[in-house]
């Protein structure tokens, strides 16, 4: 069954079929850019998980590869579920957790490692430690990363037995011994009762520790996700604990469709990959896409910069080689445009902090702002309820532009230079609709519109 052209994404990573969910073992390797997921090829749900793999020269245009790691072992046999990679003495090395079923219902679950000489061939190394005591069986989705001490440290996230979430750290002097420091925050906590996919970027002034908790409170305009993503900044210490204060947990991203990041980093930049996204099974289900076989998406590509005490999302420059056509028009107040297609890039910079306005994508999509309160609210009409639903941001700075991805089924807003991004899928039969309109009594603007050419290899 071929993907529509309604819902079909041009230009981001999207399985061939079956269902795509977190980004794993990001790598630049042998000149390469490396991209391994989730994958369940068989089917629609979350099971039979793999690794598929994507490759790249240059961060924009992707060719499919072989599937990575497929379960084979007794300790991987029912799922490669999540993990990172790290390049060392010229080898990829993957770790990534193993699942396991038991005869009697009972689940497992290994910390384990693979490596290759040329990035496509993989041999497992097995399981790395013990399940450490005193956490149920949810400990997954280990990071690997080297200090200049020469040390390596791996951190995995987990549940303890009263079922609250942590992220445990292990030290190593050579990739096979690995030795349990205990939990990565220093101080107690309650903060959901799981953290998946913890990451560590290490910027000249500080730390930062990224993870996803599970079971988060809604409160006010957070954490109104079924899971969030986020992060707080600290520093780590020669004793691998990290010192950073969770009532400063910072949402990631903004929009309806952003969890499990990974990040990695390449000359000196920090790249990162989120998965469009974790939502309920019952409205996971209802995704159009599932009728053709295939669901979910990995974000594009965004380069993670420090500044201002918070973590900016930009879009990565090498994305402009996507681009086809171009329209330049300026903006007085009101007006109405037409995308040159469905995959499509809009810029729109304000001359001054402009005056609220309504911007409404394919009449479907509808971003807000309100200028004395200096907000963003995105709009949607959810596929399962068919009701309207929102995402509301405070923004710090002064409205200066808005930078949109727009394919037929997906969404990334950058606002100020990534300050605030808004991540999201939508989903309209109608092909035909390419309508931006934009409506307000008092803005001074320049749109600039692009024709964005497609980047995934489907040989």
């Amino acid at each position: 069954m071929s993907k529509s052209d309604a819902y079909n994404l041009k230009y981001h990573i999207t399985p061939t079929h079956g269902l795509l969910n977190d980004p794993n073992g990001l790598a630049y390797f042998q000149g390469q850019y490396h991209v391994f997921y989730q994958w369940n090829p068989y089917g629609t749900e979350h099971k039979n998980k793999s690794w598929g793999h994507v490759v790249s020269d240059d961060l924009v245009n992707w060719h499919r590869k072989e599937t990575a790691l497929v379960p084979s072992e007794w300790y991987d046999k029912d799922g490669i579920y999540s993990g990172g990679s790290i390049v060392h003495e010229g080898k990829l090395y993957l770790f990534y957790t193993g699942n396991v079923i038991n005869k009697d219902g009972t689940r497992a679950s290994y910390q384990c490692a693979a490596v290759s000489e040329d990035g496509h061939q993989f041999q497992k190394l097995g399981p790395l430690f013990e399940h450490p005591a005193g956490y149920t069986r949810h400990v997954r989705d280990p990071k690997v990363w080297k200090d200049d001490s020469g040390n390596w440290w791996l951190i995995v996230g987990a549940q303890r037995e009263d079922l609250t979430g942590d992220a445990l750290v292990y030290k190593s002097e050579d990739l096979i011994s690995w030795s349990c420091q205990g939990s990565f925050l220093e101080q107690e906590h309650s903060f959901g009762y799981m953290w998946e996919c913890p990451d560590v970027l290490q910027f000249p002034e500080h730390d930062v520790f990224v993870f996803s908790p599970q079971g988060l409170p809604e409160e006010g305009d957070q954490y109104k996700n079924p899971n969030q993503s986020g992060y707080i900044i600290g520093r780590i210490s020669e004793s691998g604990k990290f010192l950073g204060t969770l009532s400063d947990f910072n949402e990631l991203d903004r929009g309806f469709d952003f969890y499990a990041p990974q990040t990695f980093k390449v000359n000196n930049r920090i790249l990162m990959f989120g998965w469009m996204s974790a939502m309920t099974e019952e409205t996971e289900q209802a995704v159009p896409t599932i009728e053709e076989g295939w669901v979910h998406a990995l974000t594009l590509p965004r380069e993670i910069v420090f500044a201002d005490g918070v973590l900016y999302q930009r879009p990565l420059h090498e994305l402009q080689l996507l681009r086809q056509h171009e329209v330049h028009e300026g903006i007085s107040n009101s007006g109405q445009w037409s995308l040159p297609s469905l995959a499509a890039e809009v810029v729109i910079r304000f001359m001054e902090q402009p005056d609220s306005f309504q911007l409404i994508i394919r009449n479907s999509v509808q971003i807000d702002y309100d200028h004395e309160q200096n907000s963003l609210t995105v709009w949607r009409t959810n596929w399962l309820t068919n009701e309207k639903e929102h995402r509301r941001a405070v923004l710090g700075h002064s409205l200066a532009e808005l930078h949109m991805f727009i394919e037929s089924s997906s969404i990334e807003l950058f606002v100020n230079e990534g300050e605030e991004v808004f991540s999201l899928r939508y989903f309209l039969e109608d092909t035909n609709e390419r309508s931006v309109r934009f409506e307000s009594d008092c803005s001074e603007a320049v749109l600039s519109m692009y024709r964005l050419q497609e980047s995934i290899d489907e040989e």
